[in-house]
């Protein structure tokens, strides 16, 4: 037991230095908490675009992974970084692309890759003719070297700060910022902005303070929390293993108290019996004789002391007088001796009082340590316990969190597969859909034909209409006589008439008969009016067959018209291909598009927009990602405005889901494809403005909206 080590004043010393690094760290990570809360537009949260995503390719924000040397250039690097303080650095593009499409980002983000991102750095010649301007090195400063950053960020921290110099005030920006030698950006410690396109801001303060200053604050006390709960990991460790000790000692002690009480009881059991009664007869007899034997030799050494003593009093006698002097100044040595030890007892008598009390005091601290310690070391097990609790409890949670993992695993699977199959159904269902789109277009075109031919009947009808009233209107008997037309057997039988040719002969005779008995009735004016109908109807007759030529000859033009719209469809499919896939491409280097009829059909039944990479082209849309999506629909309709260009075009933040490569590329292209049209460009993405004339920026001063106009000049 004493090999363990315990000592419950180390136990109780353990747990109150543990009580005292948890409080610690409690109220440090509050602090830190209190400090990130009031930062939260510096953090960058999103969610894992993949299970198994690296969350290492994700740098931070600038903000955050900056490191200011000086804390009186805070303000001038917060100026000169503007809002790409708050972009977020990541590896690659590829991880830029899973954050926008996948992470649930809940704020609007500008991302900056890596392998990416390219930066104009001033170089060392420009820097040391601005610091001979501006008075010296210390007056005059690059951005990048007034900050720390880890190494792996060095590109993206070139982008933000190597285009920038700090100045000591604003003569100094301004001499150098104009130089011809120089002219670059110039920010003054105070916040100023002079820029070589003779644009000056600045004079109000950051309200609530400098960010970077507050970043810093923050760092300081998360690297305090984090040290603080070094501290208290290290006291759990020790007080863990104290109690480790508390343990094995409590357990011996239990195991000595329980092996001293059997022993107890097996000598209790032996004492009882006759053989353990004549074995302690013997011992006591044992101890007779020894103590006997004792006393024999005591008894011989007392003869022996007798006779020295008796011959040493006869040498005595003989020699009596030397023997007084000798005994004189044995006695007088003797007193002497005894003053000295006298004295010097006296002063230890009072040193070891002293002592006395020291060590009653200690001894009553000790008792009062010794209870203090017995209540913690309670306290400690009850917190043993309630925290052995927990530990079931938590075991017991995980264990069902792990089987609830596993359901929800096995239902992803299933969603996933079901996801499949409802793709496939969609697919099929949209083959079927477009079918049915070009059948439905078949049938309009038949309706509108059917249509056209309805029209052209009535239009028709109408005409005899109208010819029908103009006949009765210029013949009065037709009216009188139209119930007996088509009669059977009556004058105007035209069915029947033509039934042979003696019944013909016949109805010949009759009919004269019938016209001389009502030739006294007839109308004699009835042969002109013949005439003119006749006349009429020769003219209704030509001018049929005008309208049968000239329906020849629109027919014969629609033909040629529609010869050339195919031929012009054609060229214009051709054009807008050739430029579809040089703008896509530009957009997104190694990938190529184009435009195709579906198989078995022709460029004028419909097109196709076919995607390939290095090549490669894939079976749909439906492969590609998000932004890629919005590249060839971008592409499409600004390879359709090429083929009959506009003089100007507006643009409404069509980057706004691109990254910062795509937005670099869409100025390129816009700069390459179309030299013959002016474009007016809305967007909050630097990439854009680099290859523009003019840029109008837009901001509020004062509560009022006002817009400042700089012309964009290449850098001598």
């Amino acid at each position: 037991m004493s090999r363990l080590g315990h000592e419950e004043e180390r136990c109780s010393e353990a747990a109150r230095r543990a009580r005292a690094a948890a409080s610690e760290a409690r109220g440090r990570r509050e602090a830190a908490e209190g400090a990130g809360a009031r930062l939260q537009r510096c953090e960058f949260r999103y969610e894992a675009p993949l299970p198994d995503f690296d969350r290492g390719r994700v740098a931070g924000t600038v903000c955050r992974l900056v490191d200011v040397r000086d804390p009186a250039h805070c303000t001038a690097l917060e100026t000169a970084a503007g809002g790409r303080l708050y972009n977020v650095v990541v590896d690659t593009e590829v991880t830029s692309k899973l954050l926008l499409e996948r992470g649930r980002l809940q704020t609007r983000t500008t991302i900056i890759p890596l392998n990416k991102i390219s930066a104009r750095v001033i170089d060392r010649d420009t820097l040391r003719v601005a610091q001979e301007v501006g008075g010296g090195a210390e007056r005059v400063r690059l951005a990048l070297e007034l900050v720390t950053f880890p190494e792996r960020v060095r590109p993206a921290m070139r982008w933000v700060f190597g285009s920038t110099l700090v100045c000591a005030d604003l003569d100094t920006a301004r001499r150098v910022t104009f130089h011809p030698r120089v002219r670059c950006r110039c920010v003054t410690l105070e916040g100023d902005v002079v820029d070589p396109a003779g644009t000056l801001s600045g004079g109000a303060r950051i309200k609530g303070g400098s960010v970077l200053l507050q970043l810093q604050e923050l760092k300081q006390l998360e690297a305090a929390a984090r040290a603080a709960e070094e501290e208290l990991a290290a006291c759990d460790e020790d007080l863990a293993r104290l109690q480790r000790l508390a343990d094995q000692h409590n357990a011996l002690k239990q195991k000595v108290e329980m092996s001293s009480h059997a022993l107890e009881v097996l000598r209790a059991r032996v004492a009882a019996t006759a053989h353990a009664q004549l074995h302690d007869e013997i011992d006591a007899l044992q101890r007779q004789v020894e103590e006997l034997g004792a006393a024999v030799e005591r008894d011989l050494g007392t003869q022996r002391e007798a006779e020295a003593r008796a011959a040493d009093l006869e040498a005595k006698v003989r020699d009596i007088k030397g023997h007084r002097e000798r005994e004189f100044k044995k006695a007088e040595e003797a007193l002497r001796r005894a003053k000295l030890e006298a004295e010097s007892d006296s002063a230890s008598w009072k040193l070891r009082e002293r002592e006395f009390e020291t060590l009653k005091l200690e001894v009553a601290e000790l008792r009062q340590a010794a209870a203090a310690g017995d209540h913690q070391l309670a306290e400690g097990e009850r917190a043993a316990e309630e925290l052995h609790r927990a530990h079931l409890h938590a075991a017991q949670r995980h264990r069902a969190a792990a089987e609830k993992v596993k359901d929800l695993q096995a239902q992803i699977k299933q969603k996933k597969a079901e996801i499949g199959r409802r793709n496939a159904d969609v697919a099929r269902l949209a083959q079927r859909a477009e079918a049915l789109g070009r059948t439905n277009a078949d049938l309009e075109l038949a309706i509108k034909q059917l249509q056209f031919g309805a029209k052209e009947l009535q239009a028709e009808a109408v005409a005899c209409q109208k010819k029908i009233k103009s006949l009765e209107e210029s013949n009065a008997w037709i009216t009188s006589e139209r119930e007996y037309f088509g009669a059977a057997g009556g004058l105007y039988d035209f069915e029947g008439r033509g039934a042979g040719a003696g019944a013909a002969g016949e109805r010949l005779v009759q009919l004269r008969d019938r016209r001389d008995k009502l030739a006294r009735g007839l109308n004699a004016r009835a042969h002109t009016l013949l005439g003119k109908e006749e006349d009429q109807y020769q003219d209704v007759m030509r001018k049929k067959k005008i309208v049968e030529a000239d329906r020849a000859k629109l027919v014969q033009v629609m033909a040629e018209l529609d010869e050339k719209k195919k031929l012009t469809l054609i060229a214009a499919c051709e054009q807008v291909n050739r430029d579809f896939g040089s703008i896509f491409s530009s957009l997104l280097p190694g990938a190529q598009a184009r435009l195709t009829p579906p198989p078995g059909l022709t460029v004028l039944e419909g097109l196709e927009v076919k995607v390939g990479f290095n090549r490669v082209w894939k079976e749909s849309l439906g492969e590609l990602s998000g932004g890629q999506r919005s590249l060839v629909a971008l592409s499409l309709v600004l390879a359709m405005l090429l083929f009959k260009p506009a003089p100007l075009y507006i643009l409404d933040e069509v980057d706004a889901a691109l990254d910062l490569s795509h937005t670099q590329n869409i100025g390129q292209m816009l700069k390459e494809h179309f030299k013959h049209s002016q474009f007016i460009i809305v967007s909050l993405k630097d990439g854009m403005f680099n290859n523009a004339n003019v840029l109008f920026r837009t901001r509020f001063v004062d509560g009022m909206s006002t817009v400042q106009r700089t012309l964009n000049t290449p850098r001598s």
